[in-house]
């Protein structure tokens, strides 16, 4: 069984910064994809950054040039450094790892900026 716990939401004013971490376990390996969705109020879910087991990592096109996205496969984690923030970073953020053809999903975090 998989499990995924994301930490490190909060509020935070625009301009600023929060990493989120994710850290996953069960029946896993260091090959396997992982990611960030977020969904807004109101709004479709939508990816927002994934990196390979390899390392590569994928952007949207939002989020690119401040969002990064990195993964500390020893310790089955995930991590999405979030500088320069904005009002419509607003949303609840998931992790997801790709087993396979199986996309499993943490709980998700609130992530608010508000002045």
């Amino acid at each position: 069984q998989v499990q995924l716990v994301e930490s490190g939401g909060g509020l935070v004013q625009p301009g600023g910064s929060l990493r989120l971490s994710c850290a996953a376990s069960g029946s896993i390996f260091s090959s396997d994809d992982m990611g960030w969705y977020r969904q807004a109020p109101g709004k479709q879910r939508e990816l927002v950054a994934s990196i390979t087991g390899g390392g590569r990592p994928n952007y949207a096109d939002s989020v690119k040039g401040r969002f990064t996205i990195s993964r500390d496969n020893a310790k089955n984690t995930v991590h999405l450094q979030m500088n320069s923030l904005k009002a419509e970073d607003t949303a609840v953020y998931y992790c997801t790892l790709d087993v396979g053809s199986s996309r499993y999903w943490g709980q998700g975090t609130q992530v608010t900026v508000s002045s």
